[in-house]
């Protein structure tokens, strides 16, 4: 007996860290577009689309940012799983690749009408089981932030250590204390002083100092870490 048809998608979970509420500290926010047709017309889904059979998995990735959301620059982008349970979408089965990608923080991207970021713990009502893949996205960068230097596709060129502590506390979801930060960082050289300094803020004192990334490369810097919440 023939088996029935099997189709192939590529779902992107695109991570940004961006001010929500005004003097609030910035949260992590994943990207999605509003479902215009059934099946679940009017819910928010992560980009994505149909694997063509002339390309491979990372260039579908990046056409469906490029064709959906008019997004086409990301930091970084990375396999995230595969998602084949048999009825996660209804009709023909449907096997899902996902990617987690992130545009720094001081990108602006020019987005359709029909697409938004989100802030990762307020999430809308979105189909399917795409709200699965974007809480597998966020625990694979909670983890990657530990013990590699991905912090650089979600920073801008160059910031101060408290602009990068709340990068850091955005996307792990507990405060991260910037001195603590920095003798990590420096430790493992994965930040560099620019000699420069940034704007003082909105209460005066010394302008702060900027640091950089020393790569624009994925890298692992300590196999062995692990970044906890305060006690």
């Amino acid at each position: 007996m023939p088996s029935p048809s099997v189709f192939h998608e590529v779902l992107c979970a695109v991570f940004q860290v961006r001010d929500h509420l005004p003097g609030e500290p910035p949260v992590l926010s994943v990207l999605l577009w509003q479902r215009a047709f059934d099946p679940q017309a009017g819910s928010w889904s992560l980009p994505g689309g149909s694997l063509q059979a002339d390309e491979d998995l990372r260039s579908s990735a990046l056409r469906q940012l490029a064709e959906k959301v008019d997004l086409r620059q990301v930091a970084h982008l990375e396999q995230l799983s595969v998602f084949s349970e048999p009825d996660r979408v209804p009709g023909p089965r449907v096997i899902a690749s996902s990617y987690l990608g992130m545009v720094p923080s001081d990108s602006q991207p020019n987005l359709p009408p029909d697409t938004r970021w989100h802030p990762v713990s307020m999430l809308p009502e979105i189909s399917f089981d795409h709200r699965q893949i974007v809480e597998r996205a966020r625990r694979r960068l909670a983890a990657k932030l530990s013990y590699t230097n991905i912090a650089f596709a979600l920073a801008p060129a160059e910031f101060s250590m408290s602009a990068l502590s709340d990068i850091y506390c955005a996307a792990l979801g507990y405060p991260v204390d910037s001195t603590n930060l920095l003798r990590i960082l420096s430790r493992r050289g994965v930040i560099t002083a620019t000699g420069t300094v940034g704007r003082t803020g909105p209460s005066g004192g010394r302008p702060p100092a900027l640091y950089r990334f020393a790569d624009k490369q994925l890298r692992i810097t300590d196999e062995f870490a692990t970044l906890r919440p305060p006690l």
